[in-house]
């Protein structure tokens, strides 16, 4: 049986495809997606949670005419950029976890989310959000985030049982810069930064497939998107992300600059904690969209378009195994 690539990091703009493609690699019949795509079942990991529950946070916070932490507005970009590091950190964690199959059980999921963003703010130099504000502030963000916090728990003890035999950990994350910025974009700006705070666990198996499309086509497919979500209740294929945020935060990405500075082809070089890494990549190209017709019911895709896609998929992935990606059983 073939050897799947161990650890993908996916990296993209909002509202580039990645979604699209996560979904339609994760419904491939397996042995078509190890075959000819070089892929396991696919466990996967975001940030995209914990930047909901970040803004859920605030919005309670200034519900009490509290100091909001993170975002000042529903429609803002993050107070304090450092927290860019901070969701690495989690993430960290998650993958940590993942691999000793370690389950969590805490009395209650807020406080430990709470706990826990503090704890990775500290690690990033970001004073804690949460350890003093009052009492009865804490007792209430608890309450209202609890639900949500507990389906996170859920998800995580679940990912927890799987054995990662014969599978691909998916470690999806969007970064960039404001628009206009030219790379290098300063720390902890962008996919250089977000690189270099993995762990050496994550990139010692890591590969990144990135989903390229131009920050002009993101901010279009984001208006597209938001309107269906608002028509049609949120999904992972149908939210918006606030436009200020889209220029701010995501307005441009350094990808281009990572791969064309890179001393090895094929790869993008991390160097972090005193050792420098050459990681894989592979670039599935959707500056020209590929990945629309896939919001659709199935049953209404184009074969045609389905035949390009499948194929400018291998086609990326293929060039992850050729420049030496870490490989698992």
């Amino acid at each position: 049986m073939s050897k799947v690539i161990d650890v993908l990091l996916l990296f993209a703009l909002p509202a580039s495809g990645k979604a699209e493609v996560k979904l339609y690699l994760e419904g491939l019949p397996a042995a078509r997606r190890r075959d000819e795509l070089h892929l396991g079942s696919l466990v996967q990991l975001t940030d995209y949670s914990y930047v909901y529950m970040m803004r859920r946070a605030s919005q309670v916070l200034r519900s009490f005419g509290h100091d909001s932490a993170f975002f000042d507005s529903d429609d803002a970009p993050m107070k304090d950029d450092r927290d860019w590091g901070m969701l690495i950190e989690l993430l960290n964690e998650d993958y940590d976890d993942l691999l000793a199959g370690r389950q969590v059980e805490p009395t209650s999921a807020a406080g430990w989310l709470l706990d826990r963003y503090d704890a990775a703010r500290a690690r990033c130099g970001v004073n804690p959000a949460f350890r003093r504000i009052p009492d009865d502030v804490r007792e209430e963000l608890v309450l209202d985030l609890e639900a949500e916090a507990q389906e996170m728990v859920a998800l995580r003890n679940a990912n927890a049982t799987i054995p990662l035999e014969g599978c691909t950990v998916v470690i999806a994350i969007a970064r960039g810069g404001p628009e206009g910025a030219v790379p290098p974009l300063p720390p902890p700006l962008g996919y250089q930064h977000a690189l270099a705070r993995f762990s050496d666990a994550v990139l010692s198996r890591a590969s990144i497939l990135n989903v390229w499309t131009t920050p002009e086509a993101a901010r279009r497919n984001n208006v597209g998107r938001s309107a269906a979500g608002s028509n049609g209740g949120q999904s992972v294929l149908h939210h918006g992300v606030p436009p200020a945020v889209m220029l701010h935060d995501y307005g441009c990405d350094d990808m281009d600059y990572l791969v064309a500075s890179s001393g090895r082809p094929g790869t993008v070089e991390v160097a972090t904690r005193g050792r420098t890494w050459r990681v894989p990549v592979g670039r599935f190209d959707n500056r020209v969209d590929r990945t629309s017709f896939l919001r659709a019911d199935q049953a209404e895709w184009p074969e045609d378009r389905v035949r390009e896609l499948d194929a400018d998929l291998a086609r990326a992935l293929g060039d992850v195994v050729a420049a030496g990606a870490p490989l698992r059983d």
